[in-house]
Formats: structure tokens, sequence, C-alpha cells
């Protein structure tokens, strides 16, 4: 069976057979903190509290239709600000009013060959601008196409590397996740609380980039032109792109500063890209566009956007909101919120903490869940790992880590979310996606939930890992998979990158694989961007009927936990590392993620935040060794490979040289 949505228009196999982080017990008997540097009361400097005027969302858009129209590609124009929030949506007069997603090369699934109004590509554009910067690091769309790939980096000569470290994160901030917000009528105390929702998730095709003033990331702009909405495969060669060029042409006087581009920032010894296109290149002259004023009418119009921007009334550009900001729903904790002054928290836009720690829901289900004391020394814990850490994706070097950290029980409610207070925004989804992951895929209920998903191709996975591992009891509780272990199931070759071996259980084979459809993880949400698609585009009049409502704030149709009205994994799931399931003795009872920052440091907060936390209360912690998929070993061409659990990096700190951190755990 198709299951496209149809809508109207080379690693070696040693490096997996290493086992990682083995030994020791599990963290659940009381025992003294382990003796480390005390981290001082406060080690970062938070953003300033800037934001874009009308003003200034005028002249992004004016720059960006003057090179629109000198390369004669009119386009939707979208600019947000850094939560997330639509400021603007121009659509030029001629632009296409519908955009479609890359192909499958082997059949169209999921979401590959998707058309959709090419305002919400413009929007998905920008937000990924926005949400994957920060003041210490500038990403555009091209560097999440370069990312998220199957080869890291991806190009005809690179065909048995790794798959990029980000791979899956395209499948976040999506429109039905529950703690992504949605757009309010404008007046209201939650109008401008963010994160937002992306009517797309995140996006991988170039002309999406994030915008500055005053070195302070502000939020993003994002050009939908030519109907193809699709990633780089080739980061060989020099792209020129059109839509890319307009959209730069809209950052003239907002430049990300040239020292945090990710042309400046490597991965395991390889260079992000930032964009393609150069200033010198442009057809326009950006700094003397007309003004807004005059080509409003006449070159194009603000659009309504359903969901996302005017649904009343004549469109109007709006100010953005300051990050930091009560309004913007993310700003500094208080003391009383949490122990550390540097800690930032989601705000409800009236003063209250949306997620302050809090025990486990799920009493009905385990004997002893978390308590509130539990989650706040997990999160305390987590929050002093990252404080120590080392970044991987930050400039100047020996910046420290800056992430989102989440705790969750075992029915995926939320516990706790602090994060550090210039994380880049696209973690704090993808934090609780890891978190819930890691949970869900170590509990004795997932491949029972998954046999009762409404899709044949989800509960086949059940069937499929079962085999993979030749193990009829797998996915009941017997085996704790962290994200890094769950990643290494969901990639198109297994070992990750070895060409010519099968793929992982969860993830489709790379004759059908393209960023638009991952396997289960993207398998599992189809039917909600069908219907938010669907959503986006009728006006609502004139009709009703369930074509007029949109996606539910709960991802993946998984059955819903009784008596709560949402599921377990209610913004999808996450297929790269940086979580852990949390045990008591052998009982799983939550789990925690992280992200924000490179994937091995996301992994190590995890990990050393949950042994730190255990340490301290005592009574929980990780789960035995003996129970970690990395003792779960695979025969691949006569060569048994082992699965991984978390992998952490070598002297990762910044105030020690203390090296194998969490080896023994």
């Amino acid at each position: 069976m198709n299951r496209r949505l149809r809508l109207v228009s080379g690693v070696t196999t040693l490096a997996l057979v290493l086992a990682s982080c083995g030994g020791g017990g599990g963290s659940t008997s009381p025992a003294a903190n382990p003796p480390q540097p005390q981290t001082p009361a406060s080690v970062f400097t938070p953003p300033a509290q800037e934001a874009l005027t009308v003003a200034e969302v005028e002249r992004i858009i004016a720059q960006a239709v003057a090179e629109a129209r000198a390369r004669n590609l009119p386009s939707t124009i979208a600019v947000v600000d850094r939560v997330g929030n639509v400021l603007a949506v121009f659509n030029m007069t001629g632009a296409r009013a519908r955009a479609q997603a890359n192909p499958g090369p082997g059949g169209n699934f999921d979401v590959q060959a998707v058309d959709f109004p090419a305002s919400m590509g413009a929007i998905a554009k920008a937000i990924t601008g926005a949400y994957l910067s920060s003041s210490g690091n500038a990403f555009s769309t091209r560097t999440a196409s370069f990312i998220i790939q199957q080869h890291f980096p991806l190009s005809p000569n690179t065909v048995g590397l790794e798959s990029g470290p980000l791979f899956g994160v395209q499948f976040s901030s999506l429109p039905c996740s529950d703690l992504n917000t949605r757009f309010a009528a404008a007046g209201g105390a939650t109008a401008l609380i963010g994160p937002k929702r992306s009517p797309l998730g995140l996006s991988a095709d170039p002309g999406g980039l994030p915008i500055y003033k005053n070195g302070v990331v502000v939020g993003g702009v994002g050009i939908m032109g030519d109907g193809r909405y699709g990633d780089d495969p080739n980061v060989l060669d020099i792209d020129d792109d059109a839509e890319e060029y307009i959209a730069l042409a809209g950052t003239v006087g907002f430049d990300a500063p040239e020292t945090i581009r990710a042309n400046r920032i490597s991965i395991d010894g390889t260079t992000l890209r930032y964009v393609d296109a150069t200033p010198d290149r442009f057809s326009s002259q950006p700094a003397s566009a007309p003004p807004f004023a005059s080509i409003n009418g006449s070159q194009g119009s603000l659009i309504r956007v359903r969901g996302y921007f005017g649904e009343t009334g004549t469109p109007t550009i709006l100010a953005g909101t300051a990050y930091g900001s009560e309004a913007s729903g993310v700003r500094r904790a208080s003391a009383s919120e949490f122990s550390y002054t540097d800690a930032y928290l989601l705000s409800d836009g009236s003063g209250s903490n949306r997620y302050p720690p809090r025990a486990g829901t799920d009493a009905g289900d385990i004997t002893q869940p978390l308590t509130a004391a539990e989650t706040r020394a997990l999160l305390e814990e987590a929050f002093l790992i990252m404080s120590r850490a080392r970044a991987a994706i930050r400039q100047p070097q020996d910046s420290r880590a800056q992430v989102t950290i989440s705790v969750v029980d075992t029915r995926g409610a939320i516990l706790g979310i602090v994060r550090g207070p210039d994380a880049p925004l696209f973690g704090t989804d993808v934090s609780l996606q890891k978190a819930r992951t890691a949970t869900f895929f170590s509990a004795p209920f997932a491949g029972s939930e998954l046999l009762q998903h409404p899709l044949a191709d989800v509960q086949d996975r059940v069937r499929q890992v079962r085999t993979f591992l030749n193990d009829p009891a797998a996915l009941t509780g017997k085996t704790a998979f962290s994200d890094r272990a769950n990643g290494n199931l969901s990639r198109p070759y297994f070992p990750d990158g070895q060409v010519g071996t099968a793929p992982g259980p969860f993830s489709r084979p790379i004759s059908e694989f393209n960023p638009f459809a991952t396997g289960l993880q993207s398998a599992l949400i189809v039917t909600n961007l069908a219907e938010h698609i669907f959503f986006v585009q009728n006006s609502g009049a004139g009709g009703g009927g369930a074509i007029n409502n949109d996606t539910p704030r709960r991802c993946t149709r998984m059955p819903d936990v009784a008596g709560t009205g949402t599921n377990r994994l209610a913004n999808g799931i996450q297929i790269f590392p940086g979580s852990v399931p949390i045990y008591r003795g052998n009982t799983l009872i939550g789990g925690i993620g992280i992200s924000g920052d490179g994937i091995d440091q996301d992994d190590m907060i995890s990990f050393l935040g949950l042994a730190n936390a255990g340490r301290r209360l005592g009574g929980f912690g990780h789960a035995a060794p003996e129970m970690r998929a990395d003792r779960i070993v695979i025969p691949v061409n006569g060569t048994d490979v082992r699965l991984r659990y978390v992998s952490c990096p070598f002297a990762p700190f910044v105030d020690t040289s203390e090296q194998n951190v969490c080896q023994g755990i």
C-alpha cells in the first residue's frame, strides 16, 4: 500500500562493535555526590532583549522583494521572531501558490512528493533559521540539510560515512506538537507565547536564514518561490539558488555575525555550510530597495495564513517579541523557580512557569513514580553538567554548552523543563521528543501500543525489530533503549553508513529513503501533517466538517493513555542521540532528554545528570548495565555489531582536564 499523503493538488563496523559507557552498576542506591568543581553562581551571559520593529520587518520584505524581482522569481516571503511568531507573510504578484516536497527515489512514501501552500514552506524555512541559531551559532536551512542526511557530508564521494549528526531533526516542532504553542489573536496574554509550532516541522530547503540585531538572533526569514521543497544532495558544488539569494538580500543590515556562521563551525573535522549565495552576486541593490509602502499592493500584498498569520481583518505586519521577556514565553527563572540563576524556563505570559518540577502522573501504572524532588534533582544535576560542558557548535571555541533539558514519566507527561539562557529554540521540542522516545521504547507497553496504531506500516515495525534483533520479546521492557540505540535502528544502513547492508528495522531502505520519509518516525506523524495541510489551505468559509478541523495537539495517532486524552508520544519521536531512560531498580519510571549542542554533549548531559541525581538522592538512576541496549549484538555479514547506549566526548569540561567521564557508570 502506498502511504504517501494524498492531497488536493564509509564508516567501519568497528565503530559499532565497541561498547560504550559499559561497566559498573546502576545508580540506584544512596551515595554522596562525586567530587567535582563547583560551578559558579553564573557562568553565562544572557542575550540582550532585542526585537524586530514593524519598520525593520518592512525593510526585510522590501529588500527580498527587490532581489526576487531582479531574478524574475515572484516569491512568498515570511518573517518570524525568535520564538516563532509569524510577523509577516508577503505574497508577490505572480508567485506560485503551492510547493511540492521532493519525490522519493523508489516510489512516494510518507511526506515525499506532497504538495502544500507555498506559505507553509516559507514559514517553516523562517522558523528553522530562527530556531537553529543563537548568539553562538548561526545556522540556515542549508546548514540543516547538511546535518540531516544519510551521510555526513552528503555527496557522491562520501558514500560510506555515518549519517548527519541531527539525522531526523526535520520532524520536530511539528504542527501537532503538544509543547509548541499555536497562533492566538493579538491582544490576549498568550498571543505571542512561544516557541511556536512550524507548519512542516524544520526545513532543509535552502532559502531560510536567521535574522540578527546587534549580534543577537531576533528571528528568521524564509522564501518559497520555485515550487520545489527539498534539500541539497551534494555539498561539493556551489548552488546558484535564487531563493537563497532572495533570503540573503532580505537579511542585509540584519546579517548573522561572520564569526558564528555555520561555515566557521566544524563537527568531527567537517566544516558546516551556511549559504552558497554571496552578496557580490546580488541581482539588486538591497540597501537601496524601494520602501515597503511603495510595493505593498503594487508588487504583492500581505496574505492570511490560517493558523499562523492575519486570520481576521486585514493582515498587518507585527513587531517581534523580545526573547527573554515574559511575553515571549521564554524567560529567566526566579530564585524560587530554579536553584541556578542562569536557568531559563517556558512561561505562560502571566508570570507562571509552564512546566515546574512535579511528581510523575503514572501512580496507577507503577508502584513508585518519580517524586517532585527527584525531578528537580534531575534538572539541577543535568543543568550543572551543561554549565561545565565544552560546546561543540558554539563560537568562540571553548564556550560552554547550552541546551534544553526535559524530564517525563512513563506516560510521556512533562515533569519539568529548563534550559540555558541562549540555547537554540529547536532543542526545546526535541529534548522532549528524546525523553519520550527513550522512555517509550524501553517500556513494557511499547510493542503492544505500536501494534494498535492504525497504519499497518507502523504495526509491522514490531515484527521487523523482533526479527532484526532475533528476539520475540523485544519492545516488552526487557531492554533499556537510549535515543542513540534507537537511532542505530533507524538508519537506512546498519551499521550506520555501511553501504550495502540492510536498513535498521525502524528505517526505510535506502531505495525508498529521503529526508521526507525516514521510516517509523515519519510514518507516525504523516496523518497529522495531512490534516494540518488541509486545515491551512481551507478557508473554512461556506463549509464545515472534519476538513476544517486542525490536527489535534497530540502527534502520532498512538493509543491514548486511559483518562488523559493524550498519548505517550504527543510530539513525535526523535532518532538522534541525547536521552536515557530512568529506573528505580529494574522498573522504568521515566526519561530525560537533552538537545541544543553536539550529540555527544547531549548524551553526556543526560547520562551524567541522571547518574549524579541518583547518587544525590538515592533510590533511582540508570538501568542496570545488563539491561542496556549496548548488550545487544547483531550479526551483520559475518561480523558482530553492538548497539550503542551513549557516547560521551573526551575531555568534555571547560573547568577540568577530566577524560572518560562516563566510564564505569
